[in-house]
């Protein structure tokens, strides 16, 4: 079963249940690609604390997050620099996604629903904004996860003043639109028929699990695990960052595991972009129990410093199987998030402890950055240093410096 939170589903509070031992051993595809809207779910903590919240919410409990021109000015400005990059070629991708302006639903010869190509198999998780379902293409015979969504709901629920739903999904999809990394998840095709009120994100379909019985202690995944996963996560964070991308909400339920146990990061409804190094924010419209001591407490906030902190949270997760900031209503997590101590076992690896205390230090300009993560001791371990990938418009960039300079080399004159 997923977590409601990844569709953007926020519940009325209410008193929150801690997490038992076992940290989300029912985390599979699913939460990522979107929640559910069932109660029922073995994972009986996802609450207020533990879900992405509507960000006018947010504002409204957690201190400093801005007013309302920088929320529509900050929106404006992430889908203005989408726009251009798109417009302009200045995307991360060898091969852009498919484009589709024409829907054609209909069955197969066993009399299962086809969207285009796709062939129906079974829904995966649904929530307030739309479903998810699994489909099998007909062209290739691959598995792919299919968001879909009526434009005319997404256009009714309003999120932000300035925004609704629809603006949170489309700029997930040019987000998503300019990344390719092995550590992301990969959008393959966008199906939007302006003569329909149905619009479709066609994503690759993760096989895999976040799997934690028998890995470890019973509170956590175990060491090992948990820096493989660590080493993928810090990978497609950097990633982002380097291309002035903030996630946003870095959490396990938006993280996959692939059947070889490769982590890639989804779920981008709360993402921003910058032109430059600049990433001052003023709202955390992330997941109360991964926000940073400062976005509780200030004005403004740098975006690239929260997503580690949430990186953080997330290890501490992983290898501790609870929270480290947890408090019985939302306001006692955000004083706990801001004033509480870390707390950390007695037994635990000299190293890992070291590494925890640098990502949940509550001073951003203290705490360890995401370089200084992929080098740590303990990062490394005896896999050697994270990879340095090399992605398409750092190939392509190496590519035309080549070309320049034999061109220059050659006594070949540039000019501007």
């Amino acid at each position: 079963m997923g977590c409601c939170s990844c569709f953007g589903f926020t519940r009325r509070r209410k008193p929150l249940v801690r997490p038992t031992p076992g940290f989300n051993n029912c985390l599979s595809q699913e939460p990522l690609l979107d929640g559910d809207l069932d109660y029922e779910d073995d994972c009986s903590y996802n609450d207020d604390v533990t879900s992405t919240g509507n960000r006018d919410e947010n504002e409204e409990q957690s201190p400093g997050h801005g007013d309302e021109n920088e929320a529509q000015s900050r929106a404006k400005r992430s889908e203005e620099i989408l726009r251009f990059r798109l417009e302009n070629g200045l995307i991360c991708r060898q091969f852009p996604v498919k484009e589709t302006n024409k829907l054609v639903r209909t069955e197969d010869e066993n009399g299962n629903k086809m969207v285009n190509e796709y062939v129906r198999e079974y829904k995966i998780g649904s929530g307030s904004y739309g479903k998810v379902v699994l489909y099998r293409s007909s062209v290739d015979g691959k598995h792919y996860a299919i968001k879909a969504f009526h434009k005319s709901h997404l256009l009714k629920q309003r999120v932000a003043p300035f925004e609704t739903a629809m603006t949170d999904v489309l700029r997930e999809v040019l987000i998503m639109k300019m990344l390719d990394h092995p550590n992301i998840v990969n959008l393959i095709e966008v199906i939007n028929d302006p003569e329909t009120d149905r619009f479709y994100m066609v994503l690759e379909y993760v096989e895999g699990k976040w799997d934690c019985e028998g890995t470890g202690p019973p509170s956590g995944l175990g060491e090992n695990t948990a820096r493989k996963y660590l080493r993928d996560i810090v990978s497609g964070l950097m990633y982002l960052h380097a291309h002035n991308i903030i996630h946003g909400d870095i959490k396990p339920d938006n993280l996959m595991v692939t059947g070889k146990g490769t982590v890639k990061i989804g779920d981008f409804s709360v993402s921003q972009v910058f032109e430059d190094d600049n990433d001052d924010l003023r709202r955390s419209p992330g997941t109360p129990v991964f926000t940073a001591p400062e976005c509780c407490i200030g004005v403004t906030y740098r975006g690239k410093a929260a997503d580690t902190w949430a990186v953080g949270v997330t290890l501490y997760c992983m290898v501790v199987g609870q929270f480290p900031f947890l408090g019985e209503t939302l306001q006692d997590t955000y004083d706990k998030i801001v004033n509480g101590p870390l707390v950390l076992p007695n037994d635990m690896n000299p190293q890992l402890k070291n590494l925890l205390e640098g990502l949940l230090c509550k001073d951003p300009t203290e705490r360890l950055t995401l370089d200084a993560v992929a080098e740590h001791s303990w990062v490394i371990g005896d896999s050697g240093p994270i990879p340095q990938y090399l992605c398409w418009c750092k190939r392509k960039r190496l590519a035309e410096e080549s070309n320049g300079n034999k061109d220059d080399d050659s006594g070949i004159t540039h000019t501007n």
